[in-house]
Formats: structure tokens, sequence, C-alpha cells
């Protein structure tokens, strides 16, 4: 064992680098490690300071990103319906305008559209009950007369104050004409035309005599008065059945109100 241990004493006095001179080399410099392990150490605290920060930020963004693409990529089920259901609208009005202008197919049959749309302006039906008052002599005439002025009134006031709402135009570009707009029927939800012809032709049936093949005409008129609106441009296919169903509650709105024959006396005698 000593002279083992006294070989090992002489390898390492003859070792150069065991020399105090060389001792720097074989260990590495303090300012280096402790550079290293501060380095580390910012490293360490800015990475975790970045991810508090950062936490909050993709916290929001993942709350925000799914319901965003949930309304942009999976719309809802009524979205879809109501958009396609619309774009059918739009195109079936747009195929059915045939009167629209006179390059179209129907152009030439445009002038007699129109006339058939009169039948079931307000305007007219308006001069035509005042007059059948004026000349009118029974009670019961003159109550069902003063009943059809009011329903022609809250026709077009009930008409207008929804078109203001909707403000929807129509599928062609076509300016109203002079009894539209002392009629305020300007726009195209619901079609007023539709729904004083449907209103017109239920309170005609209800109050007054006539035979079948009248009252088959009159329904006739009623639908055709609609449609024809859709032909020229002035309305798309909703317009015109919403116009119908208005029309029915206008009716019976009109029957839950009626004036007796004493109030319509009353009224007149003031007139």
């Amino acid at each position: 064992m000593p002279a083992s241990q006294t070989r090992s004493r002489a390898r390492d006095r003859n070792n150069v680098l065991n020399r105090a001179e060389f001792l720097s080399l074989n260990q590495p410099p303090k300012g280096t490690q402790e550079s290293r392990s501060s380095g580390r150490k910012q490293s360490g605290q800015t990475a975790a300071a970045g991810t508090q920060n950062s936490n909050p930020k993709e916290r929001r963004q993942s709350q925000q990103l799914p319901e965003e693409d949930c309304m942009q990529l999976n719309p809802s089920f009524k979205g879809i319906a109501f958009n396609s259901l619309l774009a059918i609208d739009i195109c079936m009005s747009k195929r059915l305008g045939v009167c629209a202008n006179r390059a179209s197919s129907w152009g030439g049959a445009r002038s007699m559209i129109n006339l058939l749309g009169i039948t079931g302006h307000g305007i007219p039906w308006i001069a035509g009950t005042l007059i059948c008052l004026v000349k009118s002599s029974t009670l019961a005439g003159q109550e069902v007369l003063m009943n059809l002025l009011l329903a022609l009134l809250l026709d077009i006031m009930i008409v207008a104050g929804l078109q203001k709402l909707a403000k929807r135009k129509g599928p062609y570009d076509i300016s109203p004409g002079l009894l539209d707009y002392l009629t305020m029927d300007t726009y195209a939800f619901p079609a007023g035309h539709a729904s004083r012809a449907a209103m017109l032709s239920k309170f005609l049936l209800n109050h007054l005599v006539l035979a079948i093949p009248l009252r088959i005409l009159l329904v006739l008129w009623a639908f055709c008065v609609g449609f024809s609106r859709v032909m020229i441009g002035r309305h798309h296919i909703t317009d015109v059945l919403s116009g119908f169903v208005f029309g029915y509650l206008q009716f019976r709105l009109v029957e839950l109100i009626w004036m007796s024959s004493n109030t319509c006396q009353m009224l007149i005698s003031i007139w």
C-alpha cells in the first residue's frame, strides 16, 4: 500500500494539469456559473410572468372564439330556413313578374293588369261607399255602408303602419302611382290591395245576399287582385299572402267593433 500511494503521488506531481497555473482550465469559472444560473432564473421568471400575463388573454380568447365560430360556422336551423324561404320567395316573385315593364314577356298586358289592380284600390271603394251612403234610404243599408266605410279606413291605416314598420321593397324597382301615395301604400309588405280585396270579399259575402256564381266570382276577384300585384312586380308572393291574412283579421276586427244602427244614424246626422 505505501508503494502504490507513493507511485500515485509521483504521477500527480508529474501531471502538468495539476499545477496551480493550470487548475483554472479544469474547472469552469464561477462567473459563468452564476451568469448561467441567473440567466436561467431570469428566463424562468419571464416565462412564468409571460404565462401569467398571457393566461387571461388566452382564457378570454378560448371563451370568445368558440362562440364566434358557432355563430359563423354553425348558424341556427331557423336562420337557415328563413333565409332559404326568403330566397325562394324573391326568385319566384321575379319569375312571376311577367308584366313588370314593357320589355317583359307579358308587357302588352300591363295596362289591363293595372286596371285590375285599380279595382282593389282603397280610393275608388271609399268614393263608391260614400256615394251609396248618400243615396241609401234604408237603415239597414246605411248601417252596412257605414261599417264598410269604417273597414276601409281601418285597412288603409293598418296597412300603412305595417308598411312603415317593415319598409320592404318590391322585387322590381317600380315607383308607386298617385293613388298609392294617397293611401300611403308605398312599400311591399304587406300588400294593401290583397288585404283590401280579402277584407271586402269576406265582408260582402257575410252581409249581402248573393247568388252562388256571384260569390264564386267575388272570391276569384280577390285572388286575381292579389296575384296582379305580383305580376306587375310591386309585391312578393309572401307580401300578397300576408295581405290576405291581414285582410281576414281586419274583417274580424270590424265584426267585433260593429257599429249599431243608432250609432250610424248619429254619425250620419253629424256629417
